[in-house]
């Protein structure tokens, strides 16, 4: 069997998913209680199924939301999202959701995710931004240690990018770790 071009990085012991080159791919199948009466996906799942993806991606990481709450009283919260409805997912097929960091700020984050079927055919397209908020809602600065563990998604963002970070610059140069 040939070997892929760009190797996949395990999950962190208990993720799901896979961190390969700057995206992570979050596996799924389409179960009944997914779709409509037709047997095709309800639209507000896909909600669901990159909410699942997203947190999957934290914890390939190395990024424990539980612990940031209980031992920070941080969260991440989604901000606004953009979606495209492309094709329809049915039911019993099987996804990947692919992630990749766009931008990371000083309290937030960019993230485009698409769902796809075969790993090509892309179904939904997803622009995503979240924040890091207190318990009473306010953005609150990422710690250096969360913006660190996104040095391995974040390699591949240009420094000439208008959307790249002092925080991202500053993991180019090799430092907040």
């Amino acid at each position: 069997m040939a070997k892929a071009m760009t190797e996949s990085v395990p999950a962190a012991a208990d993720g799901e998913g896979r961190i390969d080159g700057d995206r992570h791919l979050f596996d799924l199948r389409v179960y009944w209680e997914d779709t409509d009466a037709g047997g095709i996906v309800y639209h507000a799942n896909y909600l669901r199924f990159f909410e699942r993806a997203r947190s999957d991606l934290l914890t390939c990481l190395g990024i424990r939301q539980q612990a940031l709450l209980r031992d920070k009283g941080l969260a991440f919260a989604v901000t606004g999202m953009n979606l495209r409805f492309r094709r329809p997912a049915k039911l019993e097929d099987r996804l990947t959701v692919a992630t990749r960091l766009e931008a990371l700020g000083g309290a937030s984050m960019t993230l485009d995710q698409t769902a796809l079927r075969g790993g090509a055919e892309v179904l939904v397209q997803a622009q995503v931004r979240a924040a890091l908020i207190d318990r009473d809602g306010r953005p609150r600065r990422l710690p250096d240690h969360i913006s660190a563990a996104f040095a391995p998604v974040a390699a591949t963002l240009s420094p000439n990018s208008s959307q790249i970070s002092d925080t991202q610059q500053m993991l180019r140069r090799g430092h907040g770790n």
